[in-house]
């Protein structure tokens, strides 16, 4: 799927759009952070998990998002044991040297496991299809008692990286505070596990059709990102789960500029 250096869309102001400027001093140098968005087929096509975050937050408090968050460190430990395609077939997807590469899609099985209950893990063999035993290291990565290493390691788990495939690569706009680097992960949801909202992120969470949650966004009943946005206009257009994971993509790092013009958001994108 080819997509173009540049183009323009417009989002209404009431979509939520963030279009706070911080114009003291240079720009916030943007953090490493992996999202995933987790697609199923539902009984009126793809469906998409989202989550509404707690307003306050200091980073899209009250948006609603696909699960994600920031590399921690201990992502880039070499010990977690690991299936599919290797952290230098990632790199050269998305970019990046192999140990990012590692430490990212270490942060995308992570986090959506923190942030929805699903873990895309098992063995080699098999994939995980009861996550109720490790309801306690879920709380445990959350709060950072431990890493993802540690905990794959003590249960005897392998990172399943075949389960996810590159989707996006998106740069938070120079004028936020808080900027993100961020590679997007396509994931289905595995054969008997469940996504939840049991995170203290969010306020609400539930699977979605994409066209629906825009149609949300533009009437005003929710709030969305720009990289939301467009990434639910793309899913859009896909009939089945498979269909979105056999996408073939190239992936560009995506730069936003946002304007706002009188009611309108108009969203800048290059893509570099």
């Amino acid at each position: 799927m080819e997509q173009p250096k540049e183009f323009v869309f417009d989002i209404p102001v009431g979509a939520g759009v963030a279009t706070r400027a911080n114009t003291d001093g240079p720009p916030a140098v943007p953090k490493d952070a992996a999202t995933v968005i987790l697609v199923r087929d539902g009984a009126e096509g793809v469906e998409i998990f989202l989550q509404h975050r707690v307003k306050g937050m200091p980073f899209a408090g009250g948006m609603t998002v696909f699960p994600g968050g920031g590399v921690d460190k201990r992502d880039a430990d070499a010990s977690v044991a690991w299936a599919g395609p290797g952290p230098s077939w990632w790199a050269s997807r998305f970019g990046c040297d192999d140990a990012l590469a590692r430490a990212l899609t270490c942060a995308a099985v992570r986090e959506t496991f923190e942030e929805s209950g699903v873990l895309l893990a098992g063995s080699a063999e098999e994939v995980l299809v009861d996550v109720a035993p490790y309801a306690a290291a879920r709380q445990a990565l959350e709060t950072r008692e431990v890493s993802l290493a540690g905990f794959l390691a003590e249960a005897g788990l392998t990172l399943r990286a075949d389960l996810l495939r590159p989707w996006a690569h998106w740069i938070t706009p120079e004028q936020e505070p808080r900027r993100y680097d961020t590679r997007f992960y396509v994931a289905k949801l595995p054969d008997g596990q469940q996504a939840d909202g049991a995170t203290s992120e969010a306020s609400s969470s539930g699977w979605q059709r994409p066209e629906d949650a825009i149609a949300d966004a533009r009437e005003g009943r929710r709030m969305l990102m720009p990289p939301t946005w467009l990434t639910l206009s793309e899913l859009a257009e896909f009939e089945t789960a498979d269909d979105v994971l056999n996408a073939q993509r190239e992936i560009v790092r995506i730069a936003p500029t946002l304007i706002r013009e009188n009611d309108q958001v108009r969203v800048v994108l290059e893509r570099r």
